[in-house]
């Protein structure tokens, strides 16, 4: 399921605090009385400040002038479990700022993906180069596509006008695409060696010589 983003004009986003695609509703204010608001200039008015609730965990979100600012925690999805630590920071990090600032994530999206090349095999100095190579060497269509979507959007993000600031749409759907890339590349041989390794070794002998390599 996609991500959505939240905005104050949808009636329904994904979730920051239970991760679900849910109503929000009982848009309000944040009431307090004059006397009890602590005002400074260029602060805050309390009349800025809105709450949503959540139709699913019934936790709230809070916005200043229809700008979502809390909870802090994004809501994309977390990263592949096998995707190596040093690429999962630059993952992280993308997470954490994508809602205020979607250049900035898919630019380090775009660096997590270089990282991965490496970790392919390939030498990570040419995010292009490296997918040629990976496509050369039978990478199936669907991964390719997801890299090029993240390097284009990447690159796209550091040039100006190549990406709206403002396009949280563009840089949540890049998170899955890179937990698609750690999938098929890292996720799945590991588990089809695994589950091939545990074959019994008459089997194995077998399927050595029907292969001509023993």
């Amino acid at each position: 399921m996609s991500l959505v983003a939240p905005n104050p004009e949808l009636k329904a986003f994904t979730c920051p605090h239970c991760g679900v695609l849910a109503r929000q509703h009982k848009w309000g204010h944040v009431l307090s009385e004059p006397q009890q608001f602590a005002y400074s200039e260029g602060g805050i008015n309390h009349a800025d400040l809105k709450v949503s609730l959540c139709d699913n965990c019934a936790e709230n979100c809070i916005w200043v002038k229809n700008e979502y600012v809390y909870p802090a925690r994004s809501s994309a999805p977390p990263p592949n479990p096998d995707m190596p630590p040093e690429i999962q920071v630059d993952y992280k990090e993308a997470a954490a700022i994508y809602t205020k600032s979607p250049r900035g994530a898919a630019a380090l999206l775009r660096l997590a993906v270089q990282k991965l090349m490496v970790q392919l095999g390939k030498p990570g100095k040419n995010i292009n180069d490296d997918i040629a190579a990976l496509v050369a060497d039978g990478l199936p269509k669907l991964v390719q596509q997801a890299l090029d979507v993240v390097r284009v959007t990447g690159n796209n993000a550091v040039h100006p006008g190549k990406l709206d600031a403002d396009d949280t749409q563009v840089a949540q759907q890049l998170f899955p695409l890179v937990n698609l890339i750690v999938e098929y590349r890292i996720s799945m041989p590991a588990r089809v060696q695994e589950l091939y390794d545990a074959l019994p070794a008459g089997a194995l002998n077998g399927i050595d010589k029907r292969d001509g390599k023993s």
